[in-house]
C-alpha cells in the first residue's frame, strides 16, 4: 500500500486560519499540507499543478466563495474529496448542509474558541485529520482495529421476528444517504423510524427541517418525552444521546449528556443498545456510511436480543468504516447498495408484520379430513 502522505490543499481566506490549518495536518506524518490558498479562484488555479489528495475547503470567502468553488471542483475532479471548514452557526450549518448536497465529501467546524491556539489545534487535530485519513484511506496504512467478537465474516441468516422499530445509524455521508433513503419511505409505514447522525446542534434541527420538506413521513428532531409512532421519523439532536425507554405500554424518547462514546454524542451505539432492550427482537439496525466503529457494538446488542441488522455496501458509502466493521465482525444480516436501503427496509417491515397463515399440525390436518 502507497504509505506516502497524503497531499493536502488548505483554502481559506484569514491567513490566522490557514497557518492554524497548515501546521496542525503538516505536524501529523502521514499529511503534507502542499499548498494554501485564499479564495476558491487561487485554488482552482493552484489544483492542476498541485495535485492534492484533498481540498479542505472554507465556504465563507470573498471572490469566490466554498459553495462555487466546491460546484467548479465538482465538475473538474469528480472524485476529489473536499471537506468544508465552517462556524458553528445557523449561516454555518445552513452552508455545510447545502455544500454536502452539492458533493461536499464532508466538514468540519471551525474551533469556537479562537483566543486559545491550543484548543483550537486540539480541535482540529481530533476532529479533521482522522477525517482526512478517511476520506483519503487508500493513501495511507489503516490502524488495526480490535474488534469486540472477530468470527469470519458471514452473512447472518434472516429472523422471522415482526420488526416493530427500524433503528438507523450514520455519520460521514450520512447527510446525503438519509436524504436518499428517508424520503422513498412511503406514507402509512407502520412503524416508527429513528436515527443518529453524527452531527453538532443546529446542523441536526436544520438536517430534519430539510429531510421532512422532501420526505412523505414526518421527520424531526428527537424531543425527550416524545411517544413513538407509525411513519414518523426522530433524528437525534447534536450534543445528546438519544434513547428509546419503555413507559407502560408506549415506548418515549430520552435525552441525555452522558459522556460520548467514541468521541460521539449523540452516539449509535447509545440508541441501539435502548433500542435492543425496548423492543427486543422487533428491531431492524440499519448501519450506512460512516467513519470509525460506532455502531458496532448496538448492532451486537439488537442481535443478542434477536434483531436484525443490514449494512450498506462500500461501492456507494463515502467511508465504510461503521458499515464495514459490523461487516467484517460478522453482525450484517445482508448488505445493500445506497439505493436499495429503502426498499429493502419497506419490504422486510411490511413482510414480518404481514399476516401469516396459522400452522397446524399432522395431528390437526387428520381431524379435519372428512370421513367417508
Amino acid at each position: 500500500m502507497d504509505t506516502a502522505p497524503i497531499r493536502v490543499l488548505v483554502v481559506d481566506d484569514s491567513v490566522v486560519i490557514r497557518k492554524l490549518l497548515s501546521e496542525t495536518l503538516a505536524s501529523d506524518p502521514g499529511i503534507e499540507v502542499v499548498g494554501t490558498a485564499g479564495d476558491g479562484r487561487i485554488a482552482l488555479a493552484k489544483i492542476p499543478s498541485l495535485n492534492p489528495d484533498l481540498v479542505t475547503l472554507d465556504i465563507e470567502m470573498p471572490v469566490m466563495d466554498g459553495l462555487e468553488t466546491l460546484a467548479a471542483i465538482r465538475k473538474l475532479y469528480r472524485k476529489l474529496p473536499v471537506i468544508m471548514f465552517s462556524t458553528l452557526t445557523e449561516r454555518g450549518a445552513t452552508a455545510t448542509l447545502d455544500a454536502l448536497a452539492l458533493g461536499a465529501s464532508d466538514y468540519a467546524t471551525k474551533p469556537s474558541h479562537t483566543g486559545s491556539p491550543a484548543v483550537a489545534i486540539e480541535c482540529i487535530r481530533t476532529e479533521l485529520i482522522p477525517k482526512v485519513k478517511a476520506l483519503c484511506r487508500g493513501r495511507y496504512v489503516v490502524p488495526a482495529v480490535i474488534l469486540p467478537s472477530s468470527p469470519a465474516a458471514k452473512l447472518r441468516s434472516r429472523s422471522n421476528a415482526r420488526i416493530d422499530i427500524v433503528a438507523i445509524g450514520t455519520s460521514t455521508g450520512g447527510p446525503n444517504a438519509l436524504a436518499e433513503v428517508l424520503p422513498k419511505i412511503p406514507e402509512h409505514f407502520p412503524v416508527p423510524i429513528v436515527v443518529v447522525q453524527h452531527m453538532p446542534p443546529i446542523f441536526t434541527r436544520l438536517l430534519s427541517e430539510r429531510l421532512a420538506g422532501r420526505s412523505v413521513i414526518p421527520v424531526t428532531e428527537g424531543v425527550a418525552g416524545s411517544v413513538l409512532s407509525q411513519a414518523q421519523a426522530w433524528i437525534a439532536p447534536g450534543n445528546f444521546h438519544m434513547q428509546v425507554h419503555r413507559a407502560g405500554v408506549e415506548r418515549r424518547l430520552a435525552m441525555n449528556q452522558d459522556a460520548p462514546e467514541h468521541s460521539c454524542r449523540p452516539a449509535v451505539d447509545v440508541l441501539f443498545r435502548s433500542v435492543a432492550q425496548a423492543y427486543g427482537e422487533h428491531v431492524l439496525g440499519v448501519v450506512m456510511t460512516g467513519m470509525g466503529s460506532d455502531g458496532l457494538r448496538g448492532a451486537q446488542a439488537i442481535h443478542a436480543a434477536g434483531g436484525e441488522v443490514i449494512i450498506q455496501d462500500e461501492p456507494s458509502s463515502v467511508v465504510w468504516g461503521m458499515p464495514g466493521l459490523i461487516h467484517a465482525a460478522g453482525e450484517a444480516d445482508a448488505v445493500y447498495p445506497l439505493d436499495q436501503l429503502a426498499a429493502q427496509i419497506t419490504r422486510r417491515v411490511l413482510q414480518s408484520r404481514a399476516p401469516r397463515p396459522p400452522v397446524t399440525s399432522n395431528h390437526d390436518s387428520r381431524m379435519e379430513t372428512p370421513t367417508k
